[in-house]
């Protein structure tokens, strides 16, 4: 390689002139096929075809038990079965025929859901049905799941329709509405919880709420929702058998399909494809009434009904195994996405035939109703909430302060153990390793590779050695990808003699997936890559360690290098220190805008990081503090921010070095923290 003063001056003045870095492009312009979407598709096809529904009765009653299980362990879903609910209305409407009461009850040990409760008139007692809401921020107070609440009433139902965790009441603010998923839902998974669970949870206690009324008929409980609202239809019968019939509407398809997809976080059960799929969850309502309503216009192929039907066709073996294939059935409705009329009549008449044993099942014409004003249907007047309602902010915010108070409580932390568990966490595995290197022409003063791992992901990498006799490297990765990486960066360490290695990561840069980038739209960046790998039993952050020891292994057995220090940038800094937490590769670290804790913070930008920010338990298992002395390493921390992005003030940068030098102190950790503000080093 050759380099001259006069190159590096003509380097510099074209940087300027056109405000970006010249680096080359390791595939040369011939942009490489989506190899990410095509090998989760192939994986997830994979997963289907392992996961047949039994064929003989014998193997599926000794296998539904330990699958519900699972589902119950990887969802995170708790049981309150003796928790009081706690039950308070705030206001009354009287209807012609019914009346619908605004309440909120308890669903967890100090955590509240907010509900409307549609009564009939009379005595009863009457069937219950509990309505759950898809993705809509106003949640109950929508058309489609108001009008439920009405039609079931007219036709002598109870229903609660109840906000979905985090959704309608029960968002950040009272009165603001706002989505319920993307990094807010996804939040959850840091302190061990599910967004999935919370609301199959909360859905329970729902039942638990009806069948405590002397007006509901305990014996006939029904089930129904649209889109999320629908798949929470499906897990809550599943793992409730007091529901003795279910109508999911646009939302039955299969696991596989929602691989590559933008379905909600909401919708996504942690580790599901490497142990069921869709027709086996279904087949869990078995011998109970299912009713699959799916919409030819249907827009999300999730829920296209060529998938359901894959699943449907599972489910029904499992239904013939009871014998009770006549309580299965499925209709498709010439209509968009959504709950409309000609689904609400489908769905009376099943619960008339199977909660009322009335009819023959087929529909029946819905009767006029009145739509109310939403005030009319709030449960508290817009910006008084009771504190009992808390928001997904303020619930991962006290466990996440729970489980830090437990941490630095432990004076017996085991190094070896937490290790082993932050493996675990990750899904980390120790079988991806470097298969192939493609060599392809230098490109100016850069060498360009191609790194093929066993599993089929290629790492896109180049290296820059200014000095043959150079040992020491400076391996940069950044999460933008390294055109983002400034230019004065890669001048400074060649003015410094170090050789440099730069890599885009998996979903990164020329190792983008152009469709997961596409199916995003305005989601948070990562959100269909990283729900993608949580459904296949991995973590982005798990995929980043792994190639980023790759490249460490590489760099060391084919450079001779005795030294690299990793240079990185927010969510690929964590996966720099979790990757020298875990094998202690590699040397100094230099970390930039990187969150110091994952406890929440509810005053910074939810958005700041991207959707592969998140780790499974990680507020279970630790924090930043303890990954940090783990490491052993000299670690330079420039710009920290919270886990939301806001800028620390000094008392909280010295909180957290009096934290590191606890635990340093009790581990014997030879880490040692820098922080730094240097506004050139910034938004690297």
């Amino acid at each position: 390689m050759k380099h001259t003063l006069v190159t590096l001056f003509l380097f510099i003045g074209w940087v300027n002139l056109h405000g970006q870095n010249t680096l080359p492009m390791v595939y040369s312009g011939d942009v490489p096929n989506d190899v990410i979407a095509v090998n989760l598709r192939a994986k997830a096809e994979k997963s289907f075809n392992r996961f047949h529904v039994p064929e003989h009765q014998r193997d599926w009653f000794t296998t539904k038990e330990s699958l519900k299980e699972q589902i119950i362990a990887k969802a995170k879903i708790s049981f309150y079965p003796d928790l009081p609910l706690d039950y308070h209305e705030t206001m009354i409407r009287e209807l012609s025929g019914y009346t619908i009461k605004s309440i909120y009850f308890q669903t967890r040990p100090n955590v509240y859901a907010t509900a409307n409760l549609y009564i009939p008139d009379g005595e009863g007692p009457f069937p219950g049905v509990v309505v759950m809401m898809g993705h809509s921020q106003t949640a109950k107070l929508v058309e489609a799941y108001q009008s439920l609440g009405h039609t079931l009433a007219v036709n002598g139902y109870v229903a609660v329709t109840i906000d979905p965790w985090g959704s309608g009441e029960r968002a950040t603010t009272h009165g603001i509405f706002e989505y319920h998923g993307a990094n807010r839902g996804a939040s959850l998974i840091n302190v061990g919880e599910t967004l999935m669970g919370m609301q199959i949870t909360d859905n329970m206690r729902a039942v638990d709420l009806l069948c405590s009324f002397p007006f509901v008929d305990s014996g006939n409980i029904g089930a129904t929702g649209a889109s999320g609202g629908g798949n929470q239809t499906m897990w809550l019968a599943a793992m409730d058998e007091r529901v003795k019939a279910a109508v999911p509407v646009v939302s039955v398809g299969t696991f596989q399909s929602y691989v590559m997809n933008s379905n909600c976080v909401c919708e996504m059960l942690m580790d599901g494809l490497t142990f069921t799929e869709e027709s086996s969850v279904l087949g869990l309502i078995a011998p109970r009434a299912l009713k699959i309503c799916n919409a030819l216009q249907d827009s999300n192929p999730s829920f296209f009904p060529q998938e359901m039907l894959r699943s449907f066709q599972g489910a029904k073996t499992i239904y013939r195994h009871y014998a009770a294939e006549s309580k299965l059935s499925y209709q498709l409705f010439d209509t968009p996405h959504g709950y409309y009329p000609e689904m609400r009549e489908a769905m009376l008449g099943w619960f008339d035939l199977h909660l009322k044993n009335q009819g023959m099942g087929v529909p029946k014409e819905e009767q006029p109703f009145t739509l109310l004003p939403e005030s009319d249907l709030m449960v508290f007047p817009s910006g008084e909430r009771s504190p009992k309602v808390v928001s997904t902010e303020e619930f991962c915010f006290n466990q996440g302060s729970f489980f830090r108070s437990k941490m630095l409580a432990n004076k017996n932390i085991k190094t070896g153990k937490k290790k082993k568990e932050l493996r675990g966490l990750l899904r980390v595995t120790a079988d991806t390793k470097l298969e192939t290197v493609h060599s392809l022409p230098i490109s100016g003063d850069w060498e360009r590779h191609i790194l093929t791992a066993s599993s089929g992901e290629q790492i896109p990498v180049l290296t820059y050695l200014p000095n043959k006799s150079s040992t020491e490297y400076i391996l940069i990765c950044d999460s933008k990808g390294k055109k983002d990486i400034p230019e004065a960066k890669i001048n400074d360490f060649i003015g410094k003699k170090y050789g440099i290695c730069i890599v885009d990561l998996w979903g990164i840069g020329e190792s983008a997936s152009t469709e997961a980038t596409r199916l995003d739209g305005s989601l948070p960046e990562f959100h269909t890559l990283s729900r993608s790998v949580l459904w296949l039993g991995t973590t982005m952050q798990g995929i980043w360690v792994n190639q980023l020891e790759i490249v460490l292994d590489w760099l060391k057995t084919t450079h001779k290098v005795q030294k690299i220090t990793i240079e990185a940038n927010k969510e690929l800094a964590v996966a720099g220190l979790l990757l020298s937490a875990l094998t202690r590769k590699g040397d100094d670290l230099i970390l930039h805008d990187m969150p110091i804790s994952y406890l929440f913070d509810k005053l910074g930008d939810i958005d700041y990081f991207s959707m592969a920010i998140h780790i499974p338990d990680f507020l279970k298992w630790g924090d930043i503090s303890l990954l940090a002395v783990l490491c052993n390493k000299d670690i330079t921390l420039n710009n920290p921010v919270s886990i939301t992005g806001r800028t620390l003030s000094e008392e909280e940068i010295e909180s957290f070095k009096d934290e590191f030098d606890l635990l340093a102190a009790r581990l014997k950790s030879r880490s040692n923290i820098h922080f730094k503000s240097d506004p050139e080093l910034q938004d690297m």
